[in-house]
């Protein structure tokens, strides 16, 4: 089968489209892949596809732009660059006649949807999160299917368009093992371990919180993987270069080894993010969740879900300097309350959304 794959913007809608096509590509049937992101956002998304291991046939980009909650300058900017997106994206189309499309998000796939609607070829839409944002609203009007993450994502959709898949997960989270991530980590097997992530680029208010506890909690035995986005790195760095005793501290600015960490960790601190839904909990990792507070509340919603699952606590940014730390002793220490945690995110979990969501592609293509 011919598939174009499209993603664009974060990793939050590149990884899930890189994990669906290494199970396409795995299953040994020869199918050509291509992929499409965005022109003009700083290489991002082919840095990702080229260091995966995934074999595309061709690779492609498309102008694209926000229009929704931007200034009408911008939104007439964005609307150029959607209309010449459109003409790229229909000429790739024509050169590698896909015979379905995956779109996992991002202003860039925007114009594939249009151009692959003009052309009639089938297209299936993967919502990562709870809640849809306003491009995936509009990608779904020319979905034929949409797969979301879980049943909760149903009432945003027309009846009957959605199939919950599950998170669809790179191939290397469902081989990582304890032992595995605490060698890769220096981690010492005897103690906790706290992982702390912003995700792709970073958070610096959860930053600026874990770095005045740091002392606290080194000083309670605890471990800390502390990925703090590149952005945020020299600060981060400065402001923890006194620590009376760092040994039991691990800071990087960025982490290919995601898999690795989550399985080393007994607590994460992080964003709610798309991959919070699907990658703690396919570790049975308890979560103390941040929602980021300046964009749509799609990560809220997020949160919430987990929270109201038992498999998280969500804080807010402005509740961290007084909660933060007992929240982490209160989770890390309290047994009980550990392990109906972890149980409760492991049944929210899943190790087939990649599968699924390439059965229902390749069913489309059909």
């Amino acid at each position: 089968m011919r598939l174009l794959i499209g993603a664009g913007g974060t990793g939050g809608h590149v990884y899930p489209a890189l994990a669906v096509a290494e199970v396409l590509h795995k299953s040994g049937d020869g199918h050509e892949l291509t992929f499409i992101g965005t022109r003009g956002g700083g290489g991002f998304e082919k840095q990702l596809v080229d260091a995966y291991d995934v074999p595309f046939a061709a690779y492609g980009e498309v102008f694209a732009g926000p229009i929704v909650g931007v200034n009408p300058l911008r939104a007439i900017s964005s609307m150029v660059k959607m209309g010449l997106g459109v003409l790229q994206a229909w000429q790739f189309m024509g050169r590698h006649k896909p015979q379905a499309i995956l779109l996992t998000g991002g202003w860039a796939n925007v114009p594939v949807a249009l151009a692959a609607r003009v052309r009639g070829i089938p297209m299936l839409v993967y919502l990562p999160d709870i809640e849809p944002g306003s491009t995936i609203r509009v990608l779904s009007r020319f979905a034929e299917k949409v797969a979301t993450t879980v049943d909760a994502s149903a009432p945003f959709f027309k009846p009957g368009q959605i199939v919950a898949t599950g998170y669809p997960l790179r191939g290397a989270f469902m081989t990582a093992t304890r032992e595995e991530g605490q060698a890769c980590f220096g981690l010492d097997p005897a103690r906790k371990t706290l992982l702390i992530t912003g995700g792709s680029r970073g958070a610096r208010s959860i930053n600026q919180a874990v770095e005045a506890i740091l002392p606290d909690l080194l000083a309670d035995g605890i471990q800390v993987i502390h990925i703090t986005g590149q952005l945020d790195w020299d600060r981060s760095q400065a402001a923890t270069a006194d620590l009376p005793d760092a040994t039991l501290y691990h800071p990087l600015a960025y982490s290919d080894q995601m898999h690795l960490a989550y399985a080393a960790s007994d607590l994460a601190v992080a964003r709610a993010g798309a991959s919070t839904l699907g990658e703690l909990t396919y570790y049975g990792l308890p979560g103390i969740l941040v929602p980021y507070p300046y964009a749509w509340r799609y990560q809220r919603v997020n949160a919430d879900y987990l929270a109201e699952h038992s498999a998280a606590v969500r804080l807010d940014d402005e509740q961290m300097a007084d909660t933060l730390l007992p929240t982490i002793r209160r989770l890390m220490y309290d047994e009980g309350t550990s392990v109906q945690m972890k149980a409760a995110a492991k049944a929210l979990g899943s190790a087939h959304g990649a599968q699924n969501i390439a059965d229902l592609l390749l069913e489309m293509a059909q």
